[in-house]
């Protein structure tokens, strides 16, 4: 891939995907880990409920996913976690969970501009979230990335994306460490500050 940008992760860790409904994480997700790798906040309210959009079930999807996360990571496997995780309430359980587990956990934060985040999610036919909560999801992001940031929730790293074009260009990598490996040194990923 010419003028990649690498994300080099271990072979055992937690990856927490951040960004706002629309932002492209399960995209990220697909395209970069395999399918039992990755466990959807929207996938666990379809197999509760039936609809991947229905809000009522939220808890119990979140109960379910923590339960499978926490099995995944005992057994020191890479493990992604594909929801909003815009606020650092909503961060905490999973940084804890890796913590646990003796495993880094590392941030990739699509961190794109309002503009784009709202049209896709406009696109989005069946699955479009209404805008108002896209705005607050923004809202809580710009929040969560001012100093002193993430790493300092317990993040070993965090790679932030903040525009399409960087996020096309990530090539994701996995850096051998067995069980008790100290995290290899993820080096920090942050593409050019948009003006306001």
């Amino acid at each position: 891939m010419p003028d990649a940008i690498v994300l080099a992760l271990p072979d055992s860790c937690l990856v927490v995907l951040i960004g706002a409904a629309g932002s492209g994480k399960s995209t990220f997700a697909t395209r970069h880990f395999a399918p039992d790798e990755v466990l959807s906040s929207d996938a666990f309210r379809e197999r509760i409920a039936g609809d991947r959009a229905d809000q009522s079930v939220t808890g119990a999807a979140f109960a379910a996913l923590h339960r499978v996360l926490r099995h995944r990571l005992a057994r020191r496997a890479l493990t992604v976690v594909d929801a909003t995780s815009v606020g650092r309430s909503d961060r905490r359980p999973l940084v804890r969970a890796a913590q646990a587990a003796g495993v880094p956990c590392v941030a990739v934060v699509l961190d794109l501009p309002a503009d784009v985040v709202l049209a896709r999610n406009a696109g989005r036919q069946a699955d479009a979230v209404p805008e108002a909560v896209v705005r607050r999801h923004l809202a809580r992001l710009a929040s969560s990335m001012r100093p002193p940031g993430l790493e300092r929730e317990g993040f070993a790293r965090a790679f932030v994306l903040r525009d399409p074009a960087t996020v096309d260009r990530v090539l994701v990598v996995r850096v051998a460490g067995g069980a008790g490996a100290p995290a290899p040194d993820i080096p920090r990923l942050r593409s050019r500050r948009r003006s306001a």
